[in-house]
């Protein structure tokens, strides 16, 4: 998987534009040990069920699995940690203000290298969706294949 843009992907959380609506995007680095980045050059990581707060003014990210690294030996960390993000302190305070209005969440979005080989995430600041809003989009999903099917089949009968 590659993503445009000189960027390695390592892992896309794909349930989270379709439970959120995403309203801004954040791209922020993160504190890693050694081994935690040979793993993740092995693309052995997990961003299904992760989410990111704020909490004494730093920003942490829970529930990320990053698989042991396989010759790491002693020096592998816990892989379900909680991990620092590195986000500057405007942004961090902006997210704060965000995130304790009512039904804001801050869902990281895709973990990947960008092109001087450090490890980012992409986090996104969105609402939650209602059944009724999830509905809807995949109406829209059908609708837009169905016409894409449509006018593959038009094309072809020249």
């Amino acid at each position: 998987m590659s993503v445009p843009g000189d960027k390695k992907l390592i892992a896309r959380n794909r349930a989270a534009r379709y439970e959120y609506a995403i309203e801004e995007t954040f791209e922020c680095g993160l504190v890693l040990s050694g081994t935690e980045v040979r793993s993740l050059r092995e693309r052995a990581a997990q961003l299904s069920d992760t989410f990111a707060l704020v909490r004494g003014g730093e920003c942490w990210l829970v529930g990320l699995h990053i698989h042991p690294y396989s010759n790491g030996s002693i020096f592998n960390r816990d892989p379900d940690r909680r991990r620092k993000l590195l986000l500057h302190r405007r942004q961090i305070d902006y997210l704060d203000k965000k995130l304790r209005a009512r039904g804001y969440a801050l869902v990281p979005l895709e973990l990947y290298f960008d092109r001087n080989g450090r490890v980012k995430l992409t986090v996104g600041l969105g609402r939650g969706k209602k059944l009724y809003d999830k509905r809807d989009d995949v109406a829209k999903r059908d609708m837009q294949r169905d016409i894409d099917r449509a006018l593959k089949e038009r094309g072809r009968g020249r």
